[in-house]
């Protein structure tokens, strides 16, 4: 806008949006610190500590008697309980593994044996027999 604007009384000013810098000035910003190291934790207390509060709730529920309409609350412990047991076995099975040299990667299918012959030609409309659907081959009675 410039003076003559003014006179036209039109705004003179504009929203911070509206205004465009001729010149982009870099923004001095210190560059974030790096992801820190994963903890070593011990993984199979941490599961036996969560397995060992199903089980209180458990005895406590089995002690007590559930409130009438959540009997339910025992199923949900019983499966904490399982659970935690199953996590047991999977951390020593990870950690075996680990000590192994093998990581935490999942075993990988074995690759498919590709065909001596090669891939089937395609189906084109000039290979297909009079009277034959060229996509799907041969009618089958």
């Amino acid at each position: 806008m410039d003076i003559s604007d003014a006179r036209k009384g039109y705004p003179t000013h504009r929203a911070p949006w509206q205004t465009l810098s001729p010149r982009l000035e870099p923004v001095n910003v210190p560059r974030p610190p790096d992801d820190p190291a994963p903890l070593e934790t011990n993984d199979t207390v941490t599961v036996l500590a969560g397995t060992g509060l199903w089980v209180i709730a458990l005895v406590v529920l089995l002690a007590a008697g559930p409130p009438a309409g959540h009997e339910w609350w025992i199923w949900t412990c019983v499966a904490g309980v399982g659970l935690g047991l199953f996590g047991c076995l999977f951390i020593r099975h990870l950690d075996r593994r680990r000590a192994q040299g093998g990581g935490d990667t999942a075993p990988h299918p074995a690759p498919a044996v590709p065909d001596p012959a090669g891939p089937p030609a395609p189906r084109t409309p000039a290979a297909a027999e009079p009277g034959e659907d060229p996509v799907r081959g041969p009618a089958t009675p």
